[in-house]
């Protein structure tokens, strides 16, 4: 039998007017602490979000995402939260904020292997 590794992720989602708390899933934040793990997949369909918000800004969307991205890949170019260590960077990007770019609550479960397969597994389920 495989062994199976705790793993947490959460949701990114893109919140035009706060206010309203409506929001489209954009991708997948996931960690596993056991594979040293922290990644996210994400999509912006340009056209969707557009529909849903005609004022929504995408190049500052892209930016805060590029910023995401840093932070997971423990990128020098991420400033000092991509400095820190793997948990501390997912309980970073998955702390509770009220901007365009936040994460759903976050949620465990185990997986096999490879969590990059979990990853790919729960953005098809989940955002595509």
């Amino acid at each position: 039998m495989q062994e199976r590794h705790l793993f947490e992720y959460a949701v990114i989602r893109v919140v035009p007017r706060v206010e309203r708390e409506e929001f489209l899933n954009i991708g997948i934040v996931l960690f596993c602490a056991k594979q040293k793990f922290l990644q996210m997949k994400y999509v912006l369909d340009e056209n969707r979000l557009k529909a849903f918000s005609t004022k929504i800004d995408i190049e500052e969307l892209k930016e805060h995402l590029s910023s995401f991205e840093r932070i997971c890949a423990g990128d020098q170019n991420g400033g000092a939260i991509a400095q820190l260590d793997i948990p501390s960077r997912f309980r970073w990007l998955t702390a509770t904020r009220s901007t365009i770019l936040q994460t759903s609550k976050v949620h465990p479960g185990l997986c096999k292997a490879d969590a990059g397969d979990t990853l790919k597994r729960l953005f098809e389920e989940l955002v595509a």
